[in-house]
């Protein structure tokens, strides 16, 4: 079914707008996500960091609807909806292996390190913790890139720059989460 994108094709900072092709893969995704990453947590996460822009919520949909406008908005800011991104060459911490960002999210290897689970789903997914596998299968993998992020941003908002530092904030738009949600 051909989805008819309006309020998610706005544009984000200077980054422009979303292709169409990344907000499909986005929704695909965040209709089949396992349902454990929208849940509420007591943990000071990326929905207590965006609750003034796209909160408050009533349901774990309306959080899920969240989190896509979330990621709509740092896939922009992080790598213009660029799937194959690779290293940010203005951060100098990204100069080893699990510290060089990959993929349309630029997430690191390290990111693994906030918590097991991350592990786990790495090593689900490739069979291994390499962080040179790591940055091949962010890229490659879409759906494993958009749900890797997602429960990263429920452990810390600080490893994402934009995210750490709200820039991210300004952009995120009620309208496009409420797009989103008829999608879902």
């Amino acid at each position: 079914m051909a989805r008819n994108f309006i309020a998610c094709k706005q544009r984000v900072h200077n980054r422009g707008t979303p292709p169409v092709g990344f907000l499909d893969q986005l929704v695909d995704w965040g209709t089949s996500a396992s349902d454990e990453i929208f849940v509420r947590n007591e943990l000071v996460d990326i929905y207590s960091f965006v609750a003034p822009e796209l909160g408050p919520w009533s349901d774990d949909r309306e959080r899920r609807a969240a989190m896509l406008e979330v990621l709509r908005v740092l896939a922009g800011f992080e790598s213009s909806w660029d799937w194959d991104a690779g290293r940010d060459v203005t951060n100098p911490h990204s100069n080893q292996p699990c510290t060089e960002e990959a993929g349309v999210l630029q997430v690191s290897g390290d990111s693994m390190n906030f918590d097991d689970s991350l592990k786990d789903l790495v090593r689900r997914t490739q069979g291994s913790t390499d962080c040179t596998a790591f940055r091949a299968t962010t890229k490659s993998n879409h759906p494993f890139a958009l749900e890797y992020c997602a429960r990263l941003l429920r452990f810390t908002t600080n490893h994402h720059g934009p995210v750490k530092r709200k820039e991210i904030n300004q952009w995120l738009r009620r309208d496009v989460m409420a797009e989103f949600l008829g999608f879902l």
